[in-house]
């Protein structure tokens, strides 16, 4: 079999494969690198299992609110951890199995290792040292090995891993990143949880439903800082209400460990400071692009901050070199890295009219309870800029499907420039808010007005009633409210 190509993907995530695919749609010689579990983090330890965690939460939340629905549930409902953790973990098996066989169907050749670009156009493959996931579905048939291949065109789609602060460094222990959150070996009676970003607030969300004793610490005078103010503090208080507590304009200056504790000792707004005891600490500040050992300094390919420098088509400043995903850049969504894979593919094939990334279309999705969802701008940065605004809001208690559904908190707002009727953001917080934010992310993308949107009929009785509510609201015209 020959070692050269048309196209090869370093990395095996939601960009890597999609960019795999791709190319091989488009009748390119194509070959996947991977050094650990096919599919990446999102797969394996992110996105897909966190939501299975999520979704035993909410199931267990149901059965202690039977009489919420008219029911009954006779004895004791209690959460099976290990079963709970096994779903979740069976799951990302079959995500990751997924993957391979799409490899297979598409005609991609796997490459398992650790790959260096030597120079342009070449790679070196080297036996990797990194353990499999646990638990790895079986390695395509076609999977090659260690040497030497080259390729016209090279993306790195390496992706990214847990920052850790000094001193604050986790132990896998007492100190955990998101891989010890999600497979813990018993449930901690409390937790500290240090930032309050998606991955942050989800595990917060988890293991509060799971009857955890949860305190929040973050930085940032809000709650997932980079949500709209007046969503993200509905979204607090109904945090709160749940008996979460929730630490703004606080860090962590310092943790001391005991045997099977940690003691944080936490700065406060007015400098003041006061120490937290948990079972458990989780460490959500971020993550750092996989930019080590893939020979980016020999090649000269530009970074900044510490992400590979990339335009809109993914294209780096070497010829040939291109990088996609987590490790190019914010924001850190797997959709992101998908587009920007089809994008930087569609680019190197020659095919006409293929547009650059736009980064205010991309949504943003938490799946805390309640859910968090948005695109565009905000409110606050829409004044930054200057702009003049028609701002809407619509309460989920206002509408019929939310009452019937016992999910009345929550709220849609919509902002538009006031001149133009351009949508410019939307912002939701409230039940299934993670599956209504795409309706306007197409409106969006189709440059709909808000004359447009009005005149669109939505289905009665649905929770996306309040979309087109909170339009209406935006000039005046709301009929629920």
């Amino acid at each position: 079999m020959s070692n050269a190509y048309d196209v090869i993907v370093i990395g095996s995530g939601p960009g890597g494969y999609i960019a795999a695919i791709r190319a091989a749609q488009l009748g390119l010689k194509t070959a996947i690198v991977e050094r650990e579990h096919l599919a990446g983090i999102c797969s394996n330890w992110g996105c897909i299992p966190t939501k299975a965690l999520l979704r035993s939460a909410e199931i267990y939340h149901y059965a202690k609110h039977p009489g919420d629905y008219g029911l009954k549930i006779e004895g004791t409902v209690s959460p099976d951890l290990k079963a709970i953790v096994a779903r979740s973990r069976g799951i990302a098996q079959r995500m990751n199995g997924g993957v391979g066989f799409l490899m297979k169907k598409n005609k991609v050749d796997v490459i398992w290792g650790e790959a260096k670009i030597t120079k342009p156009g070449e790679i070196l493959v080297a036996k990797t040292t990194k353990k499999p996931v646990e638990p790895q579905a079986p390695l395509p048939k076609n999977t090659l090995g260690e040497g030497t291949y080259t390729a016209k065109h090279i993306i790195i789609a390496t992706g990214a891993r847990p920052r850790a602060l000094p001193g604050i460094e986790p132990d896998g222990k007492l100190i955990w990143t998101y891989f010890e959150a999600m497979k813990p070996d018993e449930m901690p009676k409390s937790l500290l949880v240090m930032g309050s970003g998606a991955i942050g607030i989800e595990f917060a969300s988890f293991y509060r439903t799971m009857g955890v004793d949860v305190t929040v610490v973050e930085i940032m005078p809000q709650v997932m800082p980079v949500e709209d103010a007046e969503i993200s503090a509905l979204a607090k208080k109904q945090f709160e209400k749940q008996g979460m507590k929730i630490l703004l304009d606080t860090k962590v200056t310092k943790v001391v460990k005991a045997a099977n504790s940690i003691t944080a000792t936490v700065e406060l707004k007015d400098g003041k400071t006061q120490e937290i005891t948990a079972d458990r600490m989780i460490s959500a500040v971020g993550v750092q692009a996989n930019v080590e050992n893939i020979g980016l300094e020999a090649l000269g390919v530009k970074t900044d901050r510490g992400f590979i420098a990339i335009d809109g088509y993914g294209k780096t400043n070497v010829p040939g070199i291109y990088a996609i995903g987590d490790v190019a850049g914010p924001p850190m969504l797997a959709h992101k890295a998908e587009h920007e894979a089809v994008i930087c593919i569609e680019r190197i094939a020659g095919l006409p009219n293929v547009h650059p990334m736009d980064k205010l279309k991309i949504p943003g999705c938490t799946y805390c309870h309640p859910q968090v969802a948005s695109v565009g701008i905000t409110e606050a940065k829409a004044k930054e800029q200057g702009r003049e605004i028609r701002v809407g809001r619509f309460p989920f208690v206002a509408n019929g499907k939310a009452i019937a559904l016992g999910e009345d908190q929550g709220m849609v707002k919509t902002i538009f420039d006031k001149k133009t009727g351009e949508l410019l953001g939307a912002h939701l917080v409230g039940a299934e808010v993670t599956e209504l934010v795409q309706g306007f992310v197409v409106a969006m993308n189709l440059e709909t007005t808000e004359e447009e949107l009005m005149h669109t009929i939505f289905p009665h009785p649905t929770i996306s009633e309040t979309l087109k509510e909170s339009v209406l609201d935006a000039y005046g015209r709301a009929l629920n409210a």
